[in-house]
């Protein structure tokens, strides 16, 4: 289908500003930016009853509990956010987490895990699994999630999981990405004029892997020998993302390999709208969709 119009509007908008792509600007600047625009291109935050800083095995987060009925510890999704593991932060994604925590009805732990490329792979996996084993250990019954590059920690955190003998009830995969190779056709035809380019994706891995390779499982997770036996995941796509193949190939192996998977295409949107309620609607769905699956998980009764 065409471009969704509210999509489109927000693209107008930002070439607008006339920015330089984040590929030619420094990660600090880049992490301001980023920084300084996540409230108003989310809108409105949801109230919950509590947020708390803290930290986690050194590993600093941001808790957020709605108002709850259970006793003893409650149902964690723990939130890994996006940003091509060089920008984001607990602050960019707080107004996600918040409508998670209040929809899913349950703590959300949001990681503000080490960022490239000052700390390349795998100090952001590392900090990914310190803090779901951590919520594994405690926690009634725990899911991952993540949008984009967080979707990517969410898919390694979920394999540890597994390989650790540990319980995963979901992982929420976001636009994800999840291999490292820039030759799908939706890289060819979504690279450029979309938000997120292919320049800025080559970038972001640049930054992220240092000296490593791109190739291995816990980077690309799409290229492990097996994901038999990971948590049942929902996958969410759009049609205008050049990572879009690779996130529909991940959920047709996972199908393959016996997981159950939902593949949920969003169309005529692009990469990033989950945080774009200030002007596109059908980020509530989004939202509400993640929202919705989680609880199903987490409070299966």
């Amino acid at each position: 289908m065409p471009l969704d119009p509210q999509a489109k509007r927000y693209l107008e908008h930002v070439a607008a500003l006339g920015l330089p792509p984040v590929e030619e600007q420094s990660p600090e600047d880049a992490r301001r930016q980023s920084e300084a625009s996540a409230d108003a291109l989310f809108g409105p935050k949801e109230e919950v009853r509590s947020i708390d800083d803290t930290v986690v095995e050194g590993v600093p987060v941001r808790v957020y509990t709605p108002d709850l009925t259970d006793v003893g510890p409650p149902p964690t999704l723990v939130y890994l956010h996006g940003g091509g593991w060089v920008v984001g932060s607990v602050n960019t994604h707080d107004g996600v987490c918040r409508a998670l925590a209040n929809r899913a009805r349950c703590q959300v732990i949001s990681v503000d895990y080490r960022l490239a490329p000052e700390h390349p792979f795998p100090a952001a996996v590392e900090d990914a699994w310190t803090v779901t084993r951590w919520a594994l250990e405690r926690a009634p019954r725990v899911a991952v999630a993540g949008d984009s590059a967080g979707g990517n920690l969410a898919a390694v955190a979920a394999m540890r999981a597994r390989d650790a003998g540990l319980p995963l009830a979901l992982q929420v995969l976001i636009y994800p990405v999840v291999d490292h190779a820039f030759d799908t056709r939706s890289y060819r035809d979504n690279g450029q004029g979309y938000g997120l380019t292919t320049a800025a994706m080559r970038h972001y891995w640049s930054c992220y892997l240092g000296d490593a390779e791109g190739s291995q499982p816990e980077a690309s997770p799409l290229r492990a020998p097996s994901l038999a036996g990971v948590a049942p995941a929902l996958v969410i796509v759009c049609e205008y993302d050049p990572l879009r193949d690779e996130g529909v190939a991940f959920a047709e192996r996972l199908r393959a390999e016996g997981v159950e998977a939902r593949l949920s295409e969003y169309r005529g949107m692009i990469h990033g709208f989950a945080r774009l309620g200030a002007f596109i609607d059908r980020a509530g769905e989004v939202l509400d969709e993640c929202a919705a699956t989680a609880r199903q998980a987490l409070r299966p009764d």
